[in-house]
């Protein structure tokens, strides 16, 4: 009973091996409501070459009259693909809306700032508060943060404390296990075990304290986001994130995946 306890043991470490160093080549698409009504459409690219990874996404917002405006972003972020939490060492953004070009570039190195540049740059005023130099120590960026390589779908999936500067804002997030779950519904990309986890929403620096959208974050009760398994590939996606708003529901779904 002892031996074959260890030979599967070693079998299971064998493959779990062979999932995280195989080449990956995933995509996983979302749809964004806000109050049931689709706002957004999410496509997100991840590949992996076994030491390094890269995630692109790519929205195209519906709008919904004057609470969401209409328009686009894309998202790139590539670093190191360490377990469990991706290391980053490039982010870029780039966001269209109302005929106006917004973009930010930050580099990282060694789980610091290296570099960052927003475009147009923000007007600081008092209402802003000030990013300090420590600020820039031991973060990513905010797509790599929601990832996670390696492990199993338990509860160590919400054990984890999110450190982030996006360029603007810096502000953690900090998880807790909330339930073990299924994932039912035909309509979704996918069917199955899911892992359910608390956020909380702890802002920094960079944000206006003027700002109602941040408030309201600060003090939020229900940020929730659930886990589900990209596959084989050993790497750990969100099922879906709802945030509950004045105006109802705030839900990312995913749709459809190809691991």
């Amino acid at each position: 009973m002892i031996l074959s306890r260890f030979i599967c043991a070693g079998a299971f470490a064998l493959v779990a091996h062979a999932a995280l160093a195989a080449d990956v080549n995933a995509n996983a698409r979302y749809v964004v409501t806000l109050g049931g009504i689709n706002v957004a459409n999410v496509d997100v690219d991840l590949t992996d070459s076994g030491g390094r990874y890269s995630l692109d996404l790519e929205a195209k917002v519906a709008g919904l009259g004057a609470l969401v405006s209409s328009g686009t972003a894309s998202v790139t972020a590539s670093g190191q693909s360490s377990v469990p939490q991706l290391t980053s060492q490039q982010f870029d953004l780039e966001t269209r809306a109302n005929g106006e070009v917004f973009t930010v570039d930050v580099s990282y190195a060694g789980h610091d700032v290296s570099a960052f540049r927003v475009d147009p740059p923000l007007v600081d005023n008092y209402n802003r508060v000030p990013i300090e130099r420590s600020h820039l120590s031991n973060v990513g960026d905010v797509l790599s943060a929601f990832v996670v390589k390696g492990g199993a779908l338990d509860k160590a999936l919400c054990r984890r404390k999110l450190a982030v500067f996006t360029g603007v804002e810096r502000f953690n997030i900090v998880m807790a296990f909330a339930a073990e779950d299924q994932a039912t519904s035909p309509r979704t990309g996918y069917q199955g075990p899911v892992i359910l986890c608390n956020l909380d929403y702890q802002p920094i620096s960079g944000h206006f304290t003027s700002s109602e959208m941040t408030s309201y974050l600060a003090d939020s009760d229900r940020i929730l986001i659930w886990y589900a398994p990209l596959g084989e590939t050993g790497y750990f996606i969100p099922y879906r994130v709802l945030l509950t708003t004045s105006v109802g529901d705030l839900s990312m779904v995913l749709t459809a995946m190809t691991p």
